[in-house]
């Protein structure tokens, strides 16, 4: 079986929604580790609710990004881990880590990519005016929120939202797409093609190239 680590900085909701589908018996994987940059982030008190290991990471610690970065690395190399799921992990990792772990990390952006990437995509999309906003799932390149696109979910932006309740329409998106993604992967059903990922169907899976 497959094993990933988690990265997590606060609440961990999108954890949550993978393990929940892990223990339900639809997503075949194993949360190996769940590695938090906080101390006090609710992620941890989740994995550790359902007996998985944690390890407190504090970037602070640390001379530079590249020494943060190693001792990340360390971790994740002891557990086996074959891919990176972030789940609302405050940090931008440097293309030495991304290089590292080529085609082996996920992401999940609260918002239609590629508009309003980076930090506070809700607010920003909200701010715009947009009619519809959505969360993206994808492959972490060097860029910022810019490498191949996954699964993406659309919710629409109603006269009476405020950003909190949109946001929390969006979550409800996010919790579903995301094990659904960790899913096709799993199965060895995406294939990314230049900036495109393709689903492959059942019969033709052969992982992630």
């Amino acid at each position: 079986m497959k094993k990933i680590a988690v990265f997590v900085s606060g609440g961990g909701s999108n954890l949550q929604s993978i393990i929940d589908s892990v223990e339900s018996g639809s997503l075949s994987l194993e949360i190996a580790v769940v590695i938090s940059n906080k101390d006090d982030a609710y992620g941890l008190t989740r994995a550790r609710n359902h007996g998985i290991p944690t390890r407190i990471v504090r970037h602070g610690d640390f001379d530079g990004r590249e020494e943060f970065e190693s001792r990340l690395i360390s971790i994740l190399d002891g557990y086996k881990v074959d891919l990176v799921v972030l789940a609302g992990f405050m940090r931008v990792l440097t293309p030495t880590f991304v290089r590292h772990y080529r085609h082996r990390i996920i992401n999940i952006h609260p918002a239609i990519l590629p508009s309003f990437p980076g930090t506070h995509g809700q607010q920003q999309a909200f701010d715009y005016g947009v009619r519809f906003s959505g969360c993206t799932t994808h492959f972490i390149d060097e860029g910022t929120d810019t490498g191949p696109i996954i699964l993406q979910a659309v919710v629409p932006v109603l006269p009476e939202d405020t950003v909190d309740s949109m946001a929390a329409r969006i979550l409800r998106e996010e919790h579903r797409i995301y094990p659904e993604s960790l899913r096709l992967w799993a199965a060895g059903r995406l294939q990314i093609e230049g900036r495109k990922v393709r689903i492959l169907p059942d019969d033709q899976s052969d992982g992630v190239k």
